[in-house]
């Protein structure tokens, strides 16, 4: 099914992850999307909180039921985000692996992919896509009012979430309809591309164990980042990384976390 066919609209919701999760154990095919006006409880990755007040963002999910797991598939919703935002309003978005969307250092969006598995078999994923539409900088969180940036604060309008999931679906359905045909590389080369952080540059990773500081290689055919320390080469999947990558202080486009 085309991605976005279908999309039930909600007022208000827990998540839309968590709405979009019951439906497809209900047996929900793949492509129907879950759109909301409010989220009461929306997350990001680490069990973060995603603040989501009503009429402020874009709070949208949408179901895949690929034939097999990929750690792909936020590194590809965010690369069609970046390319629907950049073709519709010209702005040079990047991303921070895994899945953040960045503008000018602060964060305008983020992806929050859930698999679920029957067994050892993929039931289905959900792609959660958040973006800071009409925010002002105070209507943020004071801690987040200088790392958040919404689309009103660069373009200096109001935005509609049903306008721009709309330019969104058919960037969703182009990129997974290549990967299903042409694999990871294109994907990969994209987020290489659009990476906030370029070859050869020296970053801060941050695990459950230890603090690494590394020169960024890139990303290996399974979406890792590739990192060289001391002596040696390791590639890290996004379940290992705690906080949001950075330059080394002093080093780069910034020191923002």
């Amino acid at each position: 099914m085309e991605l976005g066919k279908k999309v039930i609209r909600l007022p208000s919701c827990s998540s839309t992850n968590d709405v979009l999760r019951e439906l497809a154990e209900r047996g929900e095919e793949e492509g129907v999307a879950v759109l909301a006006e409010e989220q009461v409880a929306g997350r990001g990755t680490k069990g973060r909180t995603w603040f989501s007040p009503p009429g402020m963002g874009l709070y949208l999910s949408v179901l895949l039921r690929p034939a097999q797991e990929s750690s792909l598939f936020p590194l590809l919703a965010g690369v069609a985000v970046v390319e629907a935002i950049s073709e519709e309003y010209s702005l040079p978005l990047l991303i921070r692996w895994p899945n953040d969307l960045i503008w000018k250092e602060k964060k305008l969006g983020g992806i929050l992919s859930e698999s679920s598995f029957a067994g050892q078999r993929l039931s289905y994923v959900i792609l959660g896509i958040g973006l800071n539409l009409n925010q002002a900088r105070e209507d943020f969180p004071s801690f987040l009012q200088n790392t958040a940036v919404s689309l009103k604060m660069i373009l200096h309008r109001e935005f509609s979430p049903e306008y721009l999931a709309s330019k969104i679906f058919p960037a969703l359905n182009r990129w997974y309809n290549l990967v299903k045909v042409q694999g990871e590389e294109p994907i990969l080369k994209t987020v290489e591309r659009l990476s906030l952080f370029q070859p050869g540059e020296t970053i801060i990773i941050e695990t459950a164990k230890e603090k690494i500081t590394g020169k960024f290689l890139g990303l290996d055919r399974y979406g890792r980042l590739v990192v060289k320390t001391k002596g040696a080469t390791k590639a890290f999947s996004s379940g290992e990384i705690m906080d949001p990558l950075r330059y080394r202080s002093g080093k780069g486009k910034g020191g923002f976390a």
